[in-house]
């Protein structure tokens, strides 16, 4: 029987994942970025980077399944969203570094739009925040301070893509995005499905530099890459969307929680896009068949990112495994918070300007208080993310599932349901990112037939169940409000 590809290209790391009919594991090959930081504020990726990591880590996987092109069903991809390549569409060279999601140095231009009356349209057309984390803003920022740039655009000399269409185009020579990530541009009218022209011009985008808009399980095209040649290239949606997907949260109401470099928290709310009242995203989750799945989404800037840094930073850690232990020698934080707020703060903040902070600290305060703090503030900003969405749904959904690396500490989960105050659900199988592509693109090819088929998959390895005192969670969130207060709006210009 055949398998399914997936090519799960994150921020911090290039993954393959080679998926068998039964949603098994069959291999996996991981290669780490490189992370460019060359101001304060700013993240940029090297696209080629990205490409190379790609496709090596793609033949990796296939060589460990002992599998070649002939063995594949279908290819699938899933993408840190919003981080934005432009290339030359003759050459196919990038024309400067990719701006990453996290990137900063477009703030001064929200706040322009903001102060000019935008935010309004912005708003009802994208379902999104005006913020310096989508791509928008990024685009004109390369066109206009890259040489030569603006004019190669408007004469349709250059190409604009989220990390999705770069796969894509390198993968097949097409100049294509889903809808997952057009709805995350700034620029895409989520109630049409199309490119919003007003938009377009608001933000000074040419409509000549963008992709084609199509759905997230299709059959696109063949691969022409020689390694993997002749495959059909079948399914695509950012990563949040994916995962949400791989979680198997079909049906509004069930809702996912991603552990990455950042941290997202994604609600699914059917055919209808919910009109966030609490700063929340409200977002394209997929399109099948003609039919459009939208979700309310909330998302934290960094997350496992708070764990590199104890580990590149700090050097508190050889490995981000050995966060776990070294918070593990403490029984709680001895006070300390830390809000990690490295590049700003997002949902339901939206706070370009705050910075991290460590509050709490005593003389008895040691590395294990720190390493605490660490991974506790990453449970405290998931759990705002909840209090806005469950406001926004009209009440708590029954369970939260969860994925990514730091779900895997037991520690950090236990601390995330009580929070919470529902239940923290772990699925046995954590690559959901990853099955949420393969999954799309087996749809689209008929490797699975249904969502249904899909569902009866889903296997539970751990239920973590709410066990704090309600009195003390509502303190220590309490607590945690006063640390952001504090943190907001320092770095303003």
């Amino acid at each position: 029987m055949r398998s399914i590809l997936a090519l799960d290209e994150g921020t911090t790391s290039a993954r393959a994942v080679v998926v068998a009919e039964d949603g098994s594991i069959r291999a996996v090959a991981q290669k780490e970025l490189t992370q460019h930081f060359p101001q304060p504020g700013w993240v940029e990726h090297d696209a080629e980077e990205i490409w190379s990591a790609q496709i090596g880590v793609a033949v990796e996987a296939l060589s460990r399944a002992q599998l070649g092109p002939k063995d594949l069903a279908a290819i699938g991809i899933a993408n840190q969203r919003e981080t934005t390549v432009v290339w030359n569409r003759k050459t196919g060279r990038p024309i400067g570094p990719a701006i990453v999601w996290q990137d900063r140095r477009t703030a001064g231009t929200c706040d322009r739009l903001r102060e000019q009356g935008h935010e309004k349209i912005i708003r009802d057309r994208t379902g999104l925040i005006v913020d310096a984390y989508f791509s928008g803003t990024k685009i004109a920022w390369l066109l206009d301070h890259i040489p030569g740039a603006r004019t190669q655009a408007e004469a349709g000399e250059l190409a604009f893509g989220t990390v999705d269409s770069w796969l894509a185009w390198k993968l097949t020579s097409l100049h294509i995005t889903d809808v997952s990530n057009a709805s995350r541009t700034m620029l895409f009218n989520i109630h049409t499905g199309q490119w919003d022209d007003e938009l377009l011009k608001l933000l000074n985008v040419p409509l000549a530099l963008l992709p084609t808009v199509r759905a997230s399980s299709e059959i696109y095209g063949e691969i022409q890459v020689p390694s993997l040649a002749g495959v059909p290239l079948a399914g695509m949606a950012g990563d949040q969307q994916a995962a949400l997907f791989g979680q198997m949260c079909f049906t509004p109401g069930l809702t996912k929680n991603t552990y990455g470099t950042g941290c997202f928290m994604l609600q699914n709310t059917g055919e209808t896009a919910v009109a966030s009242q609490n700063r929340l995203l409200t977002t394209v989750a997929w399109k099948i068949g003609g039919c459009t799945t939208y979700a309310l989404e909330g998302g934290v800037f960094t997350a496992g990112a708070v764990v590199q840094w104890l580990r590149d930073g700090l050097k508190l850690i050889r490995t981000s495994e050995e966060v776990n232990s070294l918070a593990a020698t403490v029984p709680d934080s001895g006070g300390v918070i830390i809000v990690p707020a490295f590049t700003g703060l997002g949902a339901p903040h939206w706070d370009a300007y705050a910075r991290g902070t460590i509050l709490g600290l005593t003389r008895g305060t040691t590395a294990g208080h720190i390493a605490r703090a660490a991974l506790e503030s990453i449970a405290f900003q998931s759990a705002d993310l909840l209090g806005a969405m469950s406001a926004d749904a009209g009440g708590q959904p029954k369970e939260v599932r969860v994925d990514g690396g730091a779900s895997n500490s037991d520690l950090l989960m236990q601390f995330q349901a009580d929070l919470l105050g529902v239940p923290v659900v772990r699925p046995a199988m954590t690559e959901t990112t990853a099955l949420g592509a393969a999954y799309l693109a087996g749809l689209a090819v008929g490797y699975w037939k249904t969502t249904d088929d899909l569902a009866q998959q889903y296997r539970i390895e751990r239920r973590f169940v709410p066990r704090m005192p309600t009195a003390e969670s509502q303190a220590l969130r309490t607590q945690w409000a006063r640390a952001v207060a504090r943190a907001k709006d320092w770095a303003t210009p």
